[in-house]
């Protein structure tokens, strides 16, 4: 003879949940990476301008 067993249905409740909760995360992930992100890109893109003199006086020369 064989054994049934009837497993109880899954409660959905706690599915709905927790695609909310992802949901919420992406949203607030993808607010940040917004907010901080592009304009991270756009200062590399611009790049950043470093002026060297031509000429560096090293003479350290101390009156006493």
């Amino acid at each position: 003879m064989a054994t049934i067993v009837n497993n109880p249905p899954s409660d959905n409740s706690s599915n709905l949940l927790s695609t909310i909760l992802i949901l919420v995360v992406v949203l607030v992930l993808g607010y940040l990476g917004f907010v901080y992100g592009l304009p991270a890109l756009r200062q590399v893109q611009t790049g950043t301008q470093i002026n060297v003199p031509s000429q560096i006086d090293v003479n350290v020369k101390q009156t006493q």
